[in-house]
């Protein structure tokens, strides 16, 4: 179908690479691999940090350990588009919860979902409302760090921080990558919070990959197009991998 020109209704039409030369001299396309890349630049380092902090905290002698490891693990059990219309109302310029809590300390906050210099910070910020999924796979890979190998490092006279970097963060680096790997390919994927929230965004902040796809697909109805959009996702997260 990518080396076609398809609108669903129609039997398909061979083009050869033209959907391509025309992909590859779209500034829509563009524009979509650049929010992406942004959002994966940047959100999928901060969740990673935040997963691995509320897990090293969340493994020491704590009271309630359990209730804070079952409310951490919550919020990624919320679905995307409830996740989403939850979000749209904490990010309400007026009567939001998060402008209000900005104007405890004096700031104005601005329109986020409507700004195009802000909706797609917005979108990173709601995303590290799910990093319990990641925290629960580091807790398991810090329970799983044998107790003899830190207790080695601090006979050795090794403080906390270092039995960290050279104990701890080895054992668990199988963990990291594979929270990393999973993290990257799932920010490619991002589409239903551009499409409850913000449609693509303010000047097209928020004109995330697949959602150009799915624009492509199912409003243009160009499936011979989305198609070939479809193929070089699936060839870049595959390097990626």
């Amino acid at each position: 179908y990518s080396f076609t020109d398809y609108d669903i209704i129609h039997p398909p039409q061979f083009i050869g690479l033209a959907n391509y030369a025309e992909m590859f001299g779209n500034d829509l396309f563009w524009k979509s691999v650049t929010v992406t890349l942004r959002y994966t630049l940047i959100s999928v380092p901060i969740q990673l940090l935040l997963a691995l902090g509320f897990a090293l905290l969340l493994n020491q002698k704590i009271p309630l350990r359990g209730f804070f490891r079952t409310a951490m693990y919550f919020p990624s059990m919320v679905s995307g588009v409830a996740m989403s219309l939850l979000w749209y109302w904490i990010f309400n310029p007026q009567i939001g919860l998060f402008n209000y809590m900005l104007s405890w300390f004096g700031i104005r906050g601005p329109a986020w979902l409507m700004n195009p210099d802000t909706a797609l910070y917005a979108l990173m910020i709601m995303s590290f409302w799910t990093a319990g999924s990641g925290m629960i796979l580091f807790l398991a890979g810090l329970q799983g760090v044998p107790a003899s190998l830190v207790e080695a490092a601090k006979l050795d006279g090794a403080g906390r921080f270092k039995v960290f970097l050279h104990v701890t963060l080895p054992m668990i680096s199988p963990v990291l990558l594979f929270q990393l790997i999973m993290g990257m390919i799932d920010s490619f994927q991002v589409f239903t919070q551009a499409f409850v929230m913000t449609q693509g965004g303010p000047n097209y902040s928020t004109w995330f990959y697949v959602y150009n796809l799915y624009t492509s697909a199912f409003k243009e109805y160009r499936a011979g197009y989305s198609s070939a959009l479809a193929w070089v996702l699936l060839v870049v997260v595959m390097l990626f991998t």
